[in-house]
């Protein structure tokens, strides 16, 4: 039996395995995918402290090999239920695994909603982008759309407006959504502007590079030429197979702060799957360490 059984191989997910080892707590990390999660989709994370420039990837390896070292185990598989059985928790996986512990750690984490363009994935780090505080360096004096018309999408054109050339707003209804304190903010901006009841409809490359998004307009086809697209059109959680334990708010993020406590004891959350307002490398490495803590503490009946 494990001491903790962690649920998720992003940022939030490692650390709290770091955590638990560092604390003389076996720990399981069950990863879906691959390890590292939205991260692996930056290029050159440059705001990360201690760090002054590493790749999504070289995070992800580097924290990988750090629990490997620590003496933490890893599964490749999908985890579809946690049973409370009361004195330990039961994890069943989609392959027909079955691991017994004494706490779980969900970190889950979320993936970002896409556009559904054909080649969308394979530019995602290469010219399509969710994170202006991440990567918006890489545009300065550069031309950038941003897609989508909520207080996200608005926060980040705001913030690519100080840094481009020339911001974008692609929005597929016929108004924008986001605060209107933010839209005054953005669209005072000489070098904004924006078209609404807009529908994508492809993706320019060249050379495997972006160079312009297709849009229908005013039942007309055209290319907003562009070095880069900002895609802020909402986030999706996949907590649903965990409702049984944990809160969910009615976005489908576990109803938790930043005690990462949930109402099942021995159960707790951390990272992105939580509600929080401020989504970044430094905030999902900053829950896996209190959720881990929180658990050994539960498992020491402090």
């Amino acid at each position: 039996m494990y001491d903790i059984i962690v649920v998720g191989g992003g940022p939030a997910g490692m650390t709290a395995a770091l955590y638990a080892q560092r604390n003389g707590k076996k720990a399981l990390v069950i990863e879906k995918n691959g390890f590292g999660g939205q991260i692996t989709h930056s290029p050159k994370v440059e705001n990360y402290p201690g760090t002054l420039s590493m790749s999504g990837n070289e995070f992800a390896e580097q924290t990988l090999n750090q629990i490997l070292a620590q003496g933490a185990d890893i599964e490749f598989e999908t985890v579809t239920a946690v049973r409370d059985k009361g004195d330990h928790k039961v994890v069943e996986t989609e392959e027909g695994g079955s691991y017994e512990c004494r706490a779980v750690v969900l970190a889950t984490g979320v993936k970002h909603r896409m556009l559904g363009l054909p080649g969308e994935d394979e530019l995602v780090g290469e010219g399509i982008s969710f994170c202006a505080v991440c990567d918006g360096d890489f545009y300065a004096g550069k031309t950038v759309c941003v897609a989508g018309g909520g207080n996200s999408a608005l926060q980040e054109a705001i913030l690519l407006a100080e840094k481009c050339k020339e911001v974008i707003m692609l929005q597929d209804l016929p108004y924008f959504t986001g605060e209107e304190r933010l839209q005054d903010v953005l669209f005072a901006r000489d070098n904004v502007r924006s078209l609404t009841e807009v529908k994508f409809s492809g993706l320019v490359t060249e050379g495997g590079e972006l160079r312009g998004v297709e849009i229908v307009h005013d039942g007309q086809s055209k290319t907003i030429p562009c070095d880069g697209l900002f895609v802020a059109i909402g986030l999706i959680p996949e907590n649903e197979p965990f409702a049984e334990l944990a809160d969910l708010n009615k976005f489908g993020y576990f109803d938790t702060d930043e005690q990462c406590l949930t109402r099942t004891p021995g159960v707790f959350v951390a990272g992105d799957c939580r509600s929080k307002f401020v989504r970044q490398l430094t905030t999902a490495v900053a829950d896996g360490a209190t959720a881990a803590l929180a658990a050994c503490r539960y498992i020491n009946g402090l």
